[in-house]
């Protein structure tokens, strides 16, 4: 592990902004949140605040929030966002020298990826694939990062990886990142809707929620009641009347 523990310094707070309204930003504001695996899952709903939390997590450690792996810079640098600015990470010893042009690991963000990638493989960095991004699907490109990239120690974060891939590629990744948290030093912080991701061996499940964030296993989440409903009787889902 790398954090143990993710704060928000209470003067940056203000009340009613944004992301301050989010539920669970607010009640991460309030009380902290702490890690306890080498494998995080952060679950929601569309404006849960995941993806929010994940970016500023990413600028609390040093990795760039256009996406990529760690060590690196663009050109141009970007401002934190309200979030960013506040948060505090309280790193573990082996965290505690993953900073700035050492934050090792990195950043697959659902935003940027697209481009990312296509600019990344047609300047041929190594570790992103033997063939251009427009060469493959979208989700051959992501499984080409994720195996060349994801690799020795370091805070690897991903957003809705599983978007563009298949049930059999979203189980060939999640192997993957069981291997990758095996190894020295390494941490993986995944926000996500999918019960599958979800179901990683091992991992903490904190979900986020309009009442906050709180620590589930997986048969407690709610997406995972939804979908067991919606596989046995997916019509009872749709208005199938005359």
């Amino acid at each position: 592990m790398l954090i143990e523990r993710v704060r928000v310094d209470p003067a940056a707070v203000e009340d009613g902004a944004w992301p301050w309204n989010v539920p669970a930003i607010g009640d991460l504001a309030a009380q902290g949140v702490r890690l306890t695996s080498s494998i995080v899952v952060l679950v929601g709903a569309n404006g849960s605040g995941k993806s929010t939390l994940l970016e500023a997590i990413a600028e609390g450690y040093g990795l760039d929030v256009r996406g990529g792996h760690g060590g690196r810079k663009y050109a141009s640098a970007m401002e934190k966002s309200p979030l960013g600015e506040a948060i505090m990470l309280d790193r573990t010893r082996a965290g505690s020298g993953m900073t700035h042009r050492n934050a090792k690991g990195f950043y697959l963000r659902a935003e940027t990826a697209f481009g990312m990638l296509e600019y990344m493989t047609g300047a041929g960095m190594p570790g992103y694939g033997d063939k251009p991004s427009w060469e493959v699907s979208h989700g051959e490109s992501y499984l080409q990062a994720i195996f060349g990239r994801f690799d020795g120690p370091g805070l690897y974060l991903l957003d809705e990886a599983e978007g563009p891939l298949s049930f059999a590629s979203t189980l060939q990744l999640l192997y993957r990142l069981q291997d990758v948290a095996d190894e020295h030093a390494t941490q993986i912080i995944y926000a996500t809707h999918s019960p599958m991701v979800a179901a990683l061996p091992g991992a903490q499940i904190l979900e986020m929620t309009e009442h906050g964030i709180a620590e589930r296993t997986w048969e407690e989440l709610e997406s995972v009641a939804l979908w067991k409903r919606f596989l046995g009787r997916p019509e009872t889902f749709f208005d199938v009347g005359p």
